[in-house]
């Protein structure tokens, strides 16, 4: 089985910087697909960065507009780790930030699932 662990988050004043970690253990042989989502309270969960490698779809990198330009998807594939690095946060970027992934296993079947969350709270 496979677990995502979210870490990194926590307080930052308006105009900060975090990097989010998701760390996938697990028999996994390569991501196909990552993203990170955010809920803030009462609203909706939305995607807020996703990057797609390809593998059994076209490639592609897409970013919430309101993130564009500040946040940076990446994954380390040798540490099976997903990044997302926040810069000049904003108020209202604070949410619970949540990390999915689908990955291919050694036994040959995909795994898709998401990690517990992790809190960011920019303050103005």
């Amino acid at each position: 089985q496979v677990q995502l662990v979210e870490s990194g988050g926590g307080l930052v004043q308006a105009g900060g910087s975090l990097r989010l970690s998701c760390a996938a253990s697990g028999s996994i042989v390569s991501f196909n697909d990552m993203a990170w989502y955010r809920q803030a309270p009462g609203k909706q969960r939305e995607l807020v960065a996703e990057l797609v490698l390809g593998i059994t779809s076209s490639r592609r990198l897409n970013y919430l507009d309101s993130v564009k330009g500040r946040f940076t998807i990446s994954l380390d594939n040798a540490k099976n780790t997903v990044y997302l690095q926040m810069n000049s946060l904003k108020p209202e970027d604070t949410a619970v930030y949540y990390c999915n992934a689908e990955v291919y296993l050694t036994d040959g079947s995909t795994w898709y699932g998401w990690g517990q969350g992790t809190q960011v709270t920019v303050s103005s």
